[in-house]
């Protein structure tokens, strides 16, 4: 009995969803298997930002931009970082540049409101979302991410055009760099797939599939990008925090000795002491390894510090407040937060730091952006005094209510 391979392409337009299908069956056919074009992903997208808010971002000292030029006489390629003067965008050219800025769904609540329609995905997977504008003929050159992304095309046109052979059973494409340019470029690209995409349109694609994105015409480009630490990154902040917490008396141990061979070999039993050593320090705790991965991955590639602001109200001071409904207080879009259950209940991630409390309150205050009164008072003690040192440490403002 045969079965109808896949579809790299479907048209979400009367699915009712991002995706074009039930998340369960992308998630089991396609997340970090194959790529996917979702025509209609998002019918008559009006785009939350435009080119000229963009490059407003783009001049601020806090935003992260890049600004990308390609000289198609000689193939060469030029990258700049911002922050970038308002002057430069009007000389650039009306062809072959794009402007790419970071997290522009911290900055933008309108671009942040398009980070629900991926609750699929566990939300900290989710990185950012970056926007990227192209003038005509513009393109960052043919490279592969080391994550999953999302390509969601916000204006204009984008001819899309990607390697899908390791997917098609043809083994893995050519993925050696050129060492001609600043970028990450591949120095072989054939492509498979060939697709323009227009607003709405949303191109999914796992970690390490070549891709080549050219605007057909002036395109803004929504990329959702995922967090995905890299196996050296885990192993350095798990060895990081095993040294940090390991007691000292925990040492190389050689109670079984026995007369050497040689006194300069290191032999296979003092190996296997070694291995002993080792095993002795790692964290056989789960809970001391979940409280260990929460504080990593929700401070993992923070594109910004958070740093405490004014000094908040007496605490009885801010409760009158909130519970009148004279203020709320907002989290910093730059905080992420998660949970996990715990033992004794649950600890809420923030930035890297842990906090235990009831699940309840975990499972809450990860999940809201901002904190009414009424959301305040049902919190326990113990989550009402987390917060209170969050909003000290600047994890949360004060603000008037339903303030964005």
């Amino acid at each position: 009995m045969s079965t109808r391979p896949l579809p790299f392409e479907i048209d979400a337009a009367q699915a009712g969803g991002p995706l074009g299908m039930p998340a369960e069956q992308f998630l089991r056919d396609y997340w970090q298997k194959r790529p996917l074009l979702i025509r209609n992903a998002f019918p008559e997208f009006d785009s939350p930002l435009q080119p000229e808010d963009l490059a407003g971002l783009a001049c601020e000292e806090i935003a992260l931009s890049r600004l990308i030029r390609h000289d198609r006489s000689r193939d060469g390629w030029q990258v700049e970082t911002g922050p970038f003067d308002e002057d430069l965008f009007p000389g650039l050219g009306e062809r072959d540049w794009t402007l790419l800025v970071q997290d522009v769904d911290k900055w933008d609540a309108d671009v942040a409101a398009l980070l629900p329609q991926f609750a699929f995905l566990p939300r900290w997977r989710i990185d950012d979302i970056m926007v990227s504008f192209a003038a005509t003929g513009g393109s960052v050159g043919a490279h592969v991410d080391q994550y999953d992304v999302f390509l969601l095309q916000g204006q204009g046109h984008r001819r899309w055009q990607i390697d899908a052979s390791e997917a098609m059973g043809r083994g893995v494409p050519p993925q050696d760099f050129r060492d001609d340019v600043e970028l990450k470029l591949l120095r072989e690209f054939t492509p498979t797939h060939d697709w323009v995409l227009g607003p709405g349109d949303m191109l999914y694609l796992p970690p390490m599939v070549p891709h080549h994105g050219v605007a057909e015409d002036p395109c803004l480009t929504f990329s959702v990008g995922m967090r995905a630490p890299s196996v050296s990154e885990l192993m350095g902040d798990y060895v990081d925090t095993l040294a940090a917490e390991t007691d000292e008396s925990v040492r190389y141990r050689d109670a079984d000795l026995q007369l050497p061979a040689d006194p300069y070999e290191i032999d296979d039993g003092a190996m296997t002491r070694v291995v002993e050593a080792i095993e002795a320090m790692r964290m056989q705790d789960p809970e001391r390894l979940g409280d260990w991965f929460g504080s990593f991955i929700t401070g993992y590639r923070n594109a910004q510090q958070v740093v405490a602001g004014e000094a908040p109200p007496p605490r009885i001071e801010l409760e009158w407040l909130l519970s009148q409904g004279q203020a709320a207080l907002q989290r910093n879009p730059f905080t992420r937060m998660a949970w996990r259950r715990a033992h004794d209940g649950a600890r809420l991630f923030a930035s890297g730091t842990a906090w235990p409390m009831p699940a309840t309150d975990a499972r809450m205050l990860a999940a809201c952006a901002q904190l009414d009164g009424d959301a305040y008072g049902a919190l326990s003690e113990a989550a009402r005094e987390a917060v209170l040192e969050l909003l000290a440490q600047g994890h949360y403002v004060l603000t008037e209510p339903d303030a964005a």
